[in-house]
């Protein structure tokens, strides 16, 4: 196992330290395959990055009462939809080269996944499953909105071990240059590109601009979901002008941008101002109409007999597992292992009286949805006959 196999000098202008930088984690030699098998940094940390934003948004899943197993459906679903959307978006952009290159388009260890594609890709997966398993789509969204910023904020950092998508030459004092920024902007230049650039001089750390303000975005989104909540997407419609604030500008300074086939309109950056309109647009209706006539925030499921189904597959998860430890106390003692079948049979009593005691729940739920229910009928009725006998009077 070899580690940091291809480290190169990275430098700040405003720092004396020089950085040794290296896109790959650790190269492994098997004995099955021809060459090494290269865990890159990139991959390292853009798993880390989801695996705080899992963490993030599971914690926050269990505090908003979120199914455990449907928001494992949609984390898997979403995140295939999120490759294969940044796949997708990346090759439609640069079709000119996949169209004569068809075999690349699978090719996504090569590079080329979009961000914007990939939330365009994970949000349609996720709102599939949302229909299907009954989650409110726009608490969701509020959920991941947090999770987004911090999967993004560090993933960022894997194109600093790539020293890649970085910007234009800049003279502040946290500008960065390296061979590999010196040697792209070179090719730049030999290309014809119409950017200014030079290759000899530090250029600006995009991947570094776009991870402070996303973290600094999670928190102060977990400070607004906080204190300052009022209805079901806000925190979505935030992150909508927060993240596209920053990639409208920021966007602007890079030298890597897609651009729209034929003009010189960058992809990323016309997404970025046409989502921060329509965000800010809706934000500001929304928060006025709930300011002025607020209403409780809707519960993550569509259904009021979500509780109840909820209570109910416990009830059985916890009969399933009692009739389980039931036959292995049968068993042990048929084997004469009397400690063994003892213990067995402590679990069937402890999932049987869990059984109980979501079933009761169950009943009490339904008893109360029954009474609602009657009320409302009652009301109603009670209404009706009013208006009869108002009639009656005129």
């Amino acid at each position: 196992m070899h580690f940091f196999t291809d480290p190169v000098e990275v430098k700040f202008t405003a720092l004396d330290h020089i950085f040794h930088v290296s896109s790959v984690f650790c190269e492994l030699d098997l004995p099955f395959l021809a060459s090494p098998l290269t865990i890159r940094w990139y991959g390292v940390i853009i798993a880390f990055g989801l695996a705080l934003a899992v963490l993030l948004g599971g914690r926050l899943a269990y505090k908003w009462k979120i199914d455990i197993y449907k928001m494992i459906d949609v984390l898997i679903y979403g995140a295939f939809g999120g490759i294969i959307g940044a796949r997708l978006y990346y090759v439609a952009c640069e079709w000119g080269y996949y169209s004569a290159n068809p075999s690349e388009i699978f090719k996504i260890w090569h590079g080329g996944l979009a961000i914007y594609g990939g939330l365009i890709g994970g949000l349609i997966c996720a709102f599939a499953v949302c229909v299907v398993e009954k989650i409110n789509i726009l608490n969701l969204l509020d959920l991941c909105s947090m999770s987004f910023l911090i999967g993004q904020g560090i993933g960022r950092w894997g194109n600093f071990a790539n020293q890649e998508a970085f910007g234009v030459n800049t003279d502040l004092p946290w500008g960065m240059y390296s061979s590999r920024t010196a040697a792209y902007l070179q090719e730049l230049v030999q290309s014809g590109t119409e950017l200014a650039v030079d290759p000899a001089k530090p250029v600006h750390p995009t991947f570094l601009y776009e991870s402070v303000w996303c973290l600094l975005g999670a928190a102060l989104l977990y400070l607004y979901y906080r204190k300052f909540r009022k209805f079901s997407g806000q925190l979505f419609l935030l992150y909508g002008v927060w993240y596209g604030t920053e990639r409208a500008i920021v966007e602007g300074l890079r030298t890597d941008s897609l651009y729209i086939a034929g003009t010189a309109i960058r992809t990323s950056q016309l997404l970025s101002v046409v989502l921060v309109a329509v965000s800010a647009i809706l934000f500001a209706v929304f928060t006025v109409k709930y300011t002025m006539h607020p209403k409780p925030i809707e519960g993550i499921d569509y259904y009021k007999e979500i509780p109840l189904y909820r209570f109910k597959r416990k009830a059985a998860e916890a009969e399933k597992q009692a009739v389980l430890f039931t036959e292995k106390a049968e068993k042990a003692e048929a084997a004469g292992k009397d400690r063994q079948a003892q213990a067995f049979r402590k679990k069937a009593e402890r999932f049987t009286a869990v059984q109980k005691e979501n079933e009761e729940k169950a009943r009490l739920d339904d008893e109360k949805r029954a009474a609602r229910k009657a009320a409302k009928q009652n009301a109603g009725q009670t209404d009706a006959q009013t208006g009869t006998e108002g009639g009656e009077d005129a």
